[in-house]
């Protein structure tokens, strides 16, 4: 059952007298958002996208600084809204990879890029200039950077899910087509760890998906990992204090959002490693204060934050965005209040 906390909830994990981790209440965003992208650098994290508390597009960008635990306006979105985009961080630019127009089903292969140097979207006249669009538009999808390369994987477009596996590289500023996907899915998890990358979950029409499927960029292949206990679509995944977890989603059978937390152990209880393939197993964690769908979820320092989401279904294209954010790490810091908003034009 969901766990509602009127102020700041606490979960921890106790071993022997002594605590590990535990989840608690961050600074709320300063605009609510779901379906959204969210990305981390070494000092802060980044919201981007997504739809609002009444369903509707958010233009602002906003810039978690983790030295005073503040949300700030960072700038804004170019163009009209995305939902169900995805961003990656590379050579010191997010990139904001296709997605869905506004609040419909219609994607676009655009990718923006936004440079955390000059503060400034990138233009056509920058060096470099941004990428060039996707091979064909597309939104739900994951973005992975993997040995200096993004990875776009799986989504839909408005006719049908998709398998696609879209490389980026960055020294010939081309896509290329890698191994597709063993199924199309849209809305999966996926990080890289251990110089592959592993997409967990995922869903197409009414159907969610376990399935474990890890890639590796020397072979072009793609092999089975340990399966999900249950199916889920639009979870977060990272890789945290050496292990992969999987956090929150959404499961349509059972028609709820879902506050779970998983961390994959190998065979011994050590944390797995993609080495180990099928070798594998979930274990529960301490789950999240707030289910929710559209778990956006980032390592920042000895952190894990989840970022927004909806408590709602995440089968529309106008999902009510939620401002909650919470930290699962081996303390609880104080959080400060979120100072006067400033406009999205102006430079920091």
């Amino acid at each position: 059952m969901p766990i509602n906390c009127a102020v700041v909830c606490v979960i921890a994990v106790v071993v022997g007298g002594a605590q590990l981790e535990e989840w608690s209440g961050g600074a709320s965003l300063l605009h609510p958002r779901s379906a959204h992208a969210l990305v981390s650098t070494p000092t802060s994290l980044y919201a981007l996208a997504g739809t609002s508390a009444s369903g509707t597009p958010v233009l602002t960008v906003e810039r978690f600084d983790a030295s005073t635990s503040t949300w700030f306006l960072e700038t804004a979105l170019p163009g009209d809204g995305l939902n169900a985009t995805a961003a990656v961080v590379l050579d010191n630019r997010i990139l904001v990879i296709g997605g869905f127009n506004t609040t419909t089903n219609v994607p676009t292969a655009d990718v923006l890029a936004y440079d955390l140097g000059t503060h400034a979207w990138v233009s056509a006249e920058s060096t470099p200039p941004a990428p060039p669009p996707l091979p064909a538009p597309r939104g739900g999808h994951a973005a992975v950077v993997l040995d200096g390369k993004v990875h776009v994987l799986g989504g839909g477009n408005s006719e049908r899910t998709l398998a696609d596996h879209s490389v980026f590289d960055p020294a010939t500023r081309t896509w290329t087509l890698a191994a597709p996907l063993p199924r199309a899915e849209g809305s999966p998890a996926a990080v890289a760890f251990g110089g592959r990358l592993v997409v967990i979950g995922g869903r197409s029409g009414g159907s969610d998906f376990a399935d474990v499927d890890l890639y590796d960029p020397a072979t072009d292949t793609w092999s089975a990992g340990p399966p999900l206990p249950s199916p889920r679509g639009t979870a977060g995944a990272v890789v945290y204090d050496g292990a992969l977890f999987v956090i929150g989603g959404e499961s349509q059978a059972r028609g709820e959002c879902l506050s779970e937390v998983l961390r994959l152990v190998n065979e011994d209880g050590q944390p797995w490693q993609p080495s180990d393939l099928a070798k594998g197993k979930w274990e529960p964690a301490p789950p999240m204060p707030t289910a929710r769908s559209f778990a956006r979820a980032a390592v920042l320092g000895d952190s894990i934050y989840v970022v927004g989401g909806s408590s709602g279904p995440a089968g529309r294209h106008d999902t009510k965005g939620l401002g909650v954010v919470e930290r699962y790490g081996p303390a609880a810091k104080e959080q400060s209040s979120p100072p006067p908003e400033r406009s999205a034009s102006t430079p920091r």
